[in-house]
């Protein structure tokens, strides 16, 4: 199935992201402007730029959205407070349904604050992350509104980004999604601490995460070893599998049989943050469309490769990037 194909069948499509909806935000400082403080012996950030965009399931829906889907929908969770109105503001600006995002008084909106400051040269250094996570599990009330939303829920395709230790995807999420694959539903979970949790669904770990999921002590790097990794969790899921390696490509399994797909060749400065959200999107819009698994992470691998280009930033893939 060409680019063009899967664009054109995608324009009649409905997808969903279910999971932690975090918003990065992109302090610049600019050193130049800094004055030693006359109540403390620091110089202090002086900001001059703020910058927020969708993290986690958002930069999965922006990913998507950037792809031209009939509609993208979100389930998951934000606190009541100033960064989770933002947060829905972006998501509503890029045109999502956000209509399954419950708001919890009793939780705070994942957020990554990234602090970047530059001196007289055009270097630009980045400071340790300020993060706000949730530290306690999610409510029984909240947790029983995201199961309605799963049953209500109408699409082609879900993906799931499972990412905090105290995010919304639970037990009883992850059994609700085994549910849904058995059903029939194109399921795709990236999923950083529970890959081995999941059932009748595709998994997409990197390679650290399905080494973690098979209790190997040490993550496979090479190729042989990816291909191992690949189909043992396409047995164990019942479902087809894929490893991501990086500069590597990936690795697709459906049962014992694998195959690789390279990565695109790339040279000079990358940011692979964000690149893992590109790879789902993107293969979740071809999947949903009918393409064959390793056409899907071939585009998902292309996709990747425009995304880690894209400095200092969580970025997304056009067709226009796409068809170059």
């Amino acid at each position: 199935m060409t680019f063009q194909e899967i664009q054109a069948h995608l324009r009649t499509k409905c997808l969903a992201v279910i999971g932690d909806f975090c918003l990065d935000i992109y302090w610049h400082a600019d050193m130049r402007k800094s004055e030693l403080s006359s109540e403390t012996p620091h110089y202090p950030l002086p900001i001059v730029q703020e910058r927020m965009s969708p993290g986690g399931a958002g930069n999965v829906v922006a990913n998507i959205l950037a792809l031209q889907p009939a509609q993208v929908k979100c389930l998951g969770c934000l606190g009541e407070d100033w960064r989770g109105r933002e947060y829905l503001a972006i998501l509503q600006r890029l045109g999502a349904d956000t209509t399954g995002l419950i708001i919890d008084a009793k939780r705070w909106t994942d957020t990554y604050i990234k602090p970047l400051r530059k001196g007289i040269s055009d270097v630009i250094y980045e400071d340790p992350r300020l993060d706000f996570l949730n530290s306690e599990p999610l409510s029984a009330e909240t947790e029983e509104r995201l199961l309605a939303e799963l049953d209500a829920l109408d699409c082609d395709a879900l993906c799931v980004c499972d990412q905090t230790h105290f995010g919304c995807i639970t037990p009883a999420i992850r059994t609700k999604l085994g549910q849904l694959g058995r059903d029939g539903l194109t399921v795709i979970v990236d999923s950083r601490y529970h890959i081995a949790e999941y059932r009748n669904v595709l998994v997409k770990p990197n390679e650290l995460e399905a080494s973690r999921a098979l209790g190997l002590q040490e993550p496979k790097n090479d190729i042989a070893g990816l291909r191992l990794l690949a189909a043992r969790l396409s047995r164990r899921t019942r479902r087809p599998a894929i490893v991501t390696a990086g500069e590597q490509g990936c690795l697709i399994a459906d049962g014992a049989e694998t195959e690789h797909i390279p990565a695109v060749p790339l040279t000079g400065e990358i940011d692979i943050c964000g690149a893992g959200d590109t790879f789902l999107s993107a293969l979740a819009c071809a999947l949903s469309v009918g393409a064959p698994l390793d056409e899907a992470a071939s585009l998902a691998c292309r996709a990747s490769a425009i995304v880690v280009k894209k400095i200092r930033t969580t970025g997304t893939a056009s067709w226009a990037e796409l068809g170059r």
